[in-house]
């Protein structure tokens, strides 16, 4: 319940700052994906698949704090500080969500397991959903509020470079993290592992 009511706190905590920012970014701005629609995708899938997803989401969170703000000698230090106290709180998270891991990963069959493991595809997969369909809206809002009118070519590759960004913010850096290879390989066996890697290695 404490873990739930922590997690609450940090969407009002976002929202304020989303707010903030919107105040004073050029009008246009949208992010169109139901977070009702993504909750109900999410609670659909097993419980080993959702905690694995959540792990990796804690350890990402963790890694771009640690490589793109704290570094960031420009950044405000208001927002510096948000993220400072996020990151502190997001390292907590990670060890319960990996204790919890383990005593549900006890529990359960090979042959649920290895469903899991497909649910888990699943559901990186649908993540990347969201990043290409948000990457395609930054991207034109970008174009929209640069100054100076871009071409076709260049729309496409300002895209692309959205999409390889926030695949790597989103999947990646938490995927490659150490941890999650540690937590990730005493849990699967390796062709379990393979196919994940396959998974991931298709979005690049």
């Amino acid at each position: 319940m404490r873990f739930s009511e922590e997690e609450l706190k940090h969407q009002a905590l976002f929202r304020r700052v989303e707010a903030m920012a919107g105040d004073v970014l050029p009008g246009g701005y949208h992010f169109d994906i139901d977070p009702d629609a993504v909750a109900r995708a999410v609670l659909g899938k097993s419980t080993w698949a959702v905690l694995m997803l959540t792990l990796d989401i804690e350890l990402f969170t963790q890694a771009h704090y640690r490589q793109s703000i704290d570094p960031d000698t420009e950044l405000s230090e208001l927002y510096k500080d948000v993220f400072l106290h996020h990151w502190k709180e997001e390292c907590q998270h990670a060890i319960l969500d990996e204790l919890e891991l383990a005593r549900h990963d006890a529990r359960l069959t090979a042959e649920a397991r290895d469903r899991a493991v497909d649910q888990f595809i699943e559901l990186v997969a649908a993540v990347d959903g969201i990043l290409q369909a948000q990457s395609a809206a930054d991207a034109g809002y970008f174009a929209d509020n640069c100054g100076r009118e871009v071409g076709a070519n260049e729309a496409r590759a300002i895209e692309a470079a959205f999409l390889a960004a926030y695949r790597w913010q989103y999947i990646h850096s938490g995927a490659r993290h150490p941890h999650f290879a540690k937590v990730l390989s005493g849990l699967v066996t390796a062709g379990q592992g393979q196919r994940i890697q396959a998974a991931l290695a298709t979005l690049h």
